[in-house]
């Protein structure tokens, strides 16, 4: 009985002691809740979030401005391309010999584009339209729909300038890229994933940026130019081609890329510099072709191991490692282990900006280049020069004429050393026109580059011409590739 009453009394006391502490601890923390409540009351929001909203445009105003004013302008592209299908084998034999027949069907590519003109000129990205058959197709804001017309594309930058037969349109105002600043509010505008008339904001996060996605390639004259705005503003598959443009409306970039992992917007996308659009847009108006200007240096970046090993005080500008002999720089009196510090009035950080910078002349400007020389400052007046080393216009190659075999049906030119470079052939024969013939029943498309026929190489009309006349009989196999890379072979009877 006494371990009961015992036990019972301990109980009692534990008890007594947890409601105790439960009390207390509900006094406490209502208390606690209070006085959080109130602190939050006197600090509405965090000071890290304070300046974010002072940066942004009262009321955000400025979006609803420079979104009604840009929206108008910017237009939605959808080309038609050939894409390649399934290959059709005539026997088990072919199947294993890979000799089928290349099957072509027909896909489509959208993007956005700019009007930067009343009368219809539109910019947008070269890889929007670079394998686009005859029809491209705009669509402007209100809905309203034309063919276009491509008036001149250049890889190097990623740029093509559209024309469309109209008049009296709504055109975006070009702003000055020169002047945009890093944390500056900006405005993507297009049509993602073929949503017309998009908008969404960001700040400008870096400038002269330089992702590599440009295709280099000397051997066919191909140097690109990356300087690209980077933003943080949303864009997606579609916006290509579309306006970057500040708070005033005006047109401050071309949206060219994205960095993602997925192939989706992932925080970080790229516009060309306007500045370097007007020049491409001028030159292809006035030209039909970019004028592309050149220092002649070798030049990197300078950073501490540089600088280190030039004697340089800082790690401003760019280091100029080489000079071409007889070229621009040279000729000027630029050196070896020389840093370029400013071209005109425009500070040079790093090789990305002095691209972009260069790349806004033509051969035969003159521009003041400011270089640092034994840590003194000198200024040196540069007259640009082409790719040939002259200062002289750079014309398009003109279209060869077409010479028509009447067993085939179709007519045929030569190819030019510029398509032989990007294709990376010797030789070739382009099909220029189809008529209800042979090429055309076998499947083979308008554009098709013959390499070979039965093995033999071929390098003007008449090779195919002689290869035909001294057919005895049989089949023929002809080999040749697309102007998109694809390679394909036909085989047939004469």
């Amino acid at each position: 009985m006494k371990a009961i009453r015992k036990f019972i009394s301990i109980f009692s006391i534990a008890l007594m002691g947890g409601v105790t502490a439960i009390v207390i601890n509900h006094f406490y923390t209502n208390k606690q809740n209070d006085w959080a409540a109130e602190s939050h009351l006197r600090n509405p929001m965090p000071v890290k979030f304070v300046g974010l909203s002072s940066a942004m445009p009262e009321n955000n105003t400025g979006f609803v401005a420079a979104a009604q004013k840009s929206v108008p302008t910017v237009v939605h592209i959808e080309s038609r391309v050939e894409m390649q299908g399934q290959a059709n084998y005539n026997s088990i034999w072919d199947y294993i010999y890979g000799n089928g027949q290349q099957r072509r069907v027909e896909g489509t590519v959208s993007g956005s584009g700019v009007i930067v003109s009343a009368d219809g000129y539109i910019v947008t990205n070269n890889h929007v339209v670079d394998e686009a058959g005859k029809t491209i197709e705009v669509t402007l804001s209100d809905r309203h729909t034309y063919n276009a017309k491509v008036i001149g594309k250049d890889p190097a930058t990623d740029l093509a300038l559209l024309k469309i037969n109209a008049k009296d349109l709504p055109f975006m105002e070009y702003g000055n890229s020169d002047d945009a600043q890093v944390g500056q509010w900006v405005l993507a505008v297009g049509n993602p994933y073929n949503l017309t008339s998009t908008v969404t904001a960001g700040i400008i996060s870096a400038k002269g940026r330089n992702i590599d996605i440009l295709p280099n390639d000397p051997s066919r004259k191909l140097y690109p130019i990356e300087s690209y705005i980077q933003t943080d503003a949303a864009v997606n598959p579609g916006n290509s081609g579309g306006a970057l443009v500040n708070t005033d409306g005006q047109l401050i970039g071309i949206n060219s890329a994205i960095a993602s992992p997925t192939g989706s917007y992932s925080g970080y996308s790229f516009a060309i510099p306007v500045n370097l659009v007007k020049k491409v847009v001028a030159d292809m108006l006035q030209y039909g072709m970019v004028q592309r200007a050149f220092l002649g240096v070798t030049i990197r970046n300078v950073d501490a191991d540089v600088a280190k090993q030039a004697g340089l005080n800082g790690t401003e500008g760019v280091y100029v490692s080489e000079v071409e002999p007889n070229g621009a720089a040279e000729t000027a009196g630029i050196k070896p282990g020389d840093v370029i510090i400013k071209i005109g009035d425009q500070t040079i950080n790093d090789v990305p900006s002095l691209e972009e910078q260069v790349g806004k002349y033509r051969p035969g400007d003159n521009l003041n280049i400011t270089i640092s020389r034994d840590n003194k400052v000198m200024n040196i007046p540069v007259l640009l020069r082409n790719l040939d080393g002259n200062t002289s216009v750079m014309k398009p190659e003109s279209s060869p004429s077409a010479t028509t075999i009447d067993q085939l049906g179709a007519s045929f030119a030569t190819v030019s050393g510029t398509e032989k470079g990007k294709l990376h052939i010797d030789n070739g024969v382009k099909v220029a026109g189809l008529g209800d013939g042979k090429l055309r029943a076998i499947g083979v498309e308008k554009g098709f580059i013959i390499t070979k026929i039965d093995h033999q190489d071929v390098n003007s009309p008449d090779d195919i011409q002689k290869i035909i006349d001294n057919k005895s009989g049989g089949g023929i196999l002809m080999e040749g590739i697309y102007p998109n890379g694809m390679k394909a072979y036909y085989a047939f009877g004469i």
